[in-house]
């Protein structure tokens, strides 16, 4: 098939319909090829939502049920001499989230239907766990092969309903018995593949199913979901000239461009860089750079977990954790880390090798700007969305032209339109709230930035401009700007070629606002 320049599949997660229609697939069968080569036959793959993970699966079906012109020119196609057909059963549980407990046998069981047709039902086969098990029995004795079983998004059902402790056991007890099946018929399997956002110890698909080999957390995988940085350069390389020439920019400037909003993911270490695919899809079919991830919403369990945690968003910046603190499934988790790392909010950014920690951080500027305006919102009433937005273009207007004072006169008007609440009534919350309004407005942000002297309160930093902030609480501008001086903050950016501005800031809790400022 001829490369498919310009020819981009957003939306679509059908294998045979990109290769039938040539349209941009980006060869990932070798991994295919791998672990239907390998010494397991249970797989689980925990990956972020649009990540490619139902293409993934989609591509699994076609190659175990033998389609082999599909695969002409991928890896394959060239290395495969089989082609052996088999049965092969394919659950999307993504087709399950939000039904409560009461509907969930009979969704289980349209998806169960259709397989039925081919395979046939016993009468007393009633509950979806039961024909589950029936169908694969029947799928081997007719084949005469090990059936091929792959479930995508199998935690949808469970994650839809965390915010609802009343649905969300039996939800988990109705996929209990579901999954168990798997166990109970291991004699009939020729491969089990499934995918999910998160590992859920108490569905007990983990403990039952002792032999699983869980790929998510392996180097040898790492790029087995989403576009790595050597895939969009070569396989990509003119696509990236084509949306280049429509930019009016350069290659490396684009390109610059896409691994600033789309890249950053890591789902272990050593790993190559790895690019939201739906995001960067999207981004060249649309001929411009713009916030993908966010436009279909953010998952109602996220957001849920966020409130009910009280995470201030500064936690979300850089930070260094064992292992044990991220990948656990998430009913061991003490903290929001394991849901935000496994839903793609945070992810690793490196490893610190002395330490044997891994160094957690948000992926990429999109997904920080959506998370930024999901919980600013934690901040202020709904009332106030068009003063939010208006707030930021002032903040973003005076960055632009190198005015800090224009920049914090519209964030101390803005303050002031927030009602009284517990959100607002300590020194940290306006540390919280500049951090947030100075990155939407587009600035590079830290908040206790390490010197060698002590942590800077806030740093926003532009192509041109580094402002250092210190907050001080009911004392003077004065005194703020002076400990700067004194702890000489600067230093860390005296090989930095952007002006550096000293900024003084004054908290006065009568009034709950910054009051005055001093600039130097």
């Amino acid at each position: 098939m001829d490369k498919a320049i310009g020819r981009y599949p957003v939306g679509r997660q059908v294998f045979n319909q990109l290769r039938k229609e040539n349209l941009l697939y980006i060869d990932k069968t070798e991994y295919i090829y791998n672990l239907a080569h390998g010494l397991s036959h249970y797989y689980f793959l925990s990956r972020p939502r649009r990540f490619g993970k139902t293409l993934l699966v989609s591509t699994m079906e076609e190659y175990f049920k033998g389609n082999k012109e599909l695969f002409e020119g991928l890896y394959i196609g060239e290395h495969e001499t089989e082609w052996k057909k088999y049965a092969v059963l394919r659950f999307d549980m993504s087709k399950l989230k939000g039904i409560g407990h009461s509907q969930m046998d009979e969704y289980l069981g349209v998806q169960l239907k259709d397989y039925e047709e081919l395979y046939g039902r016993d009468k007393d086969e009633v509950s979806p766990g039961a024909r589950f098990d029936g169908l694969i029995k029947r799928a081997y004795k007719q084949t005469g092969a090990g059936v091929v079983v792959l479930i995508d998004e199998y935690d949808a059902p469970v994650l839809s309903t965390l915010h609802k402790p009343e649905e969300v056991e039996k939800v988990r007890e109705q996929m209990r018995n579901f999954y168990i099946q798997l166990k109970a018929n291991d004699k009939y399997l020729r491969f089990v593949f499934l995918t999910g956002i998160t590992k859920f110890s108490q569905l007990s698909i983990f403990s039952e199913l002792n032999n699983i080999d869980n790929i998510s957390f392996t180097p040898k995988y790492a790029g087995i979901c989403g576009i790595t940085k050597d895939e969009l350069t070569t396989q990509m390389q003119p696509d990236i000239e084509l949306l280049a020439e429509g930019m009016g920019k350069s290659y490396d400037e684009t390109l610059d461009e896409l691994v600033e909003n789309y890249d950053g993911y890591h789902f272990t270490w050593p790993s190559s860089d790895v690019f939201n695919p739906y995001c960067l899809i999207k981004a060249f079919a649309g001929g411009r750079l713009e916030s993908h991830w966010f436009e279909s919403a953010t998952p109602t369990f996220v957001i849920e977990m966020l409130r009910k945690t009280q995470l201030e968003p500064t936690q979300l910046l850089t930070q260094k954790l064992y292992e044990n603190r991220f990948n656990v499934p998430i009913e061991m988790a003490k903290d929001h880390i394991p849901m935000l790392y496994q839903s793609g909010y945070v992810t690793i950014k490196g490893y610190a090798e002395d330490e044997e920690r891994y160094i957690i951080g948000i992926p990429n500027k999109e997904v920080k700007v959506g998370l930024m305006q999901e919980l600013i919102n934690y901040y202020m009433p709904n009332s106030l969305e068009d003063e939010k937005g208006d707030t930021i273009a002032q903040i973003k207007i005076a960055l632009k032209r190198n005015n800090i004072d224009a920049a914090l006169t519209a964030i101390k008007q803005f303050i002031a339109l927030i009602p009284q609440t517990d959100n607002t009534n300590y020194e940290g919350a306006y540390q919280q709230l500049l951090f947030m309004l100075f990155l939407l407005a587009g600035a590079d942000v830290d908040v206790e930035k390490r010197t060698r002297n002590g942590r800077i309160d806030i740093v926003a930093k532009t192509r041109t401009h580094i402002y250092i902030l210190e907050l001080k609480l009911n004392k003077t501008p004065e005194e703020a700007l002076a400990q700067i001086q004194a702890k000489n903050y600067a230093e860390v950016y005296a090989n930095d070629k952007r002006t550096i501005v000293q900024v003084g800031v004054n908290v006065n809790s009568d009034d709950r606002n910054i009051s005055d400022w001093e600039i130097l």
